[in-house]
């Protein structure tokens, strides 16, 4: 295989149906619930998800690198790295609530060229593709207008990313916009990338929480950047903010800036 992300968007389409069925069996049901150093959740569903993946990915393209949330990084120095979260908004899924999700991208050179949101137990799939119009279950959409931060809906995942010096900069942003809402989980840059959310503003990510994201949020007509305002790659740092209407980019920056 050759090209940018276009060429590999069905490898990734079977990625995320290997991975549904494994979510769906799980959700709401008896499972192992372990927390790892940072007391972050993870269950038999995030791991057997994210293996399934792998085994695909290593029969398939065996030259790609991976970086997945449960088992690590291999050959991230390929040209092309795929960066799995098999189980976005775990947190969610433990305790019941249908607004976490499988993320899968495909970075080339450390750039997001292809993103796959999938909620497997509302039957809901985003699909972001470089150059491309993000797709939601087969059909384009697109981001809605909001020129001013004061008619902003702004989510978030929690309000307790935001410790430290975070803190004050997000209470800015925050005190700003129409209303903010938390608990959305990746869901909510699905939302915004439909036109239902004009802002979604977040720290303590990594590659694997934001990397697919991209691709949903660009190809629908938003923009998404780190709160330095610069591009996100897979080295990025772990703050990240998604605008629905790219003109709200350069207040929320101001706003957000330390």
């Amino acid at each position: 295989m050759s090209g940018g992300g276009a060429a590999f968007l069905g490898l990734a389409t079977r990625l995320a149906d290997a991975a549904g069925p494994i979510l769906r069996r799980y959700f709401r049901a008896t499972n192992s619930v372990e927390y790892k150093g940072d007391r972050s959740p993870v269950s038999e569903a995030d791991r057997g998800a994210e293996r399934a993946m792998r085994d695909i990915l290593g029969a398939e393209v065996p030259d790609h690198g991976i970086f997945g949330e449960e088992f690590g990084r291999e050959r991230t120095d390929a040209e092309y790295v795929w960066v799995l979260d098999p189980l976005d908004g775990t947190a969610s899924f433990v305790t019941g609530k249908p607004l976490f999700g499988t993320l899968i991208a495909l970075t080339r050179a450390g750039r997001p060229v292809l993103g796959v949101l999938d909620q497997p137990y509302l039957g809901e799939r985003w699909i972001g593709v470089e150059g491309r119009p993000t797709l939601y279950n087969g059909n384009p959409v697109g981001t809605r207008a909001c020129a001013a931060i004061g008619d902003a809906w702004l989510y978030s995942t929690t309000p307790q990313m935001f410790e430290g010096e975070a803190a004050a900069p997000y209470e800015r942003l925050r005190r700003q916009c129409r209303r903010a809402v938390f608990g959305a989980e990746c869901y909510a840059y699905g939302l915004l990338a439909m036109g239902h959310v004009d802002l979604v503003v977040e720290a303590e990510l990594k590659p694997y929480d934001y990397c697919a994201l991209v691709p949903i949020v660009e190809g629908a007509g938003g923009a998404m950047r780190d709160w330095r305002g610069e591009p996100l790659t897979i080295r990025s740092g772990d703050r990240v903010v998604a605008a629905g209407d790219p003109s709200l980019l350069a207040p929320a920056l101001k706003l957000l800036a330390t």
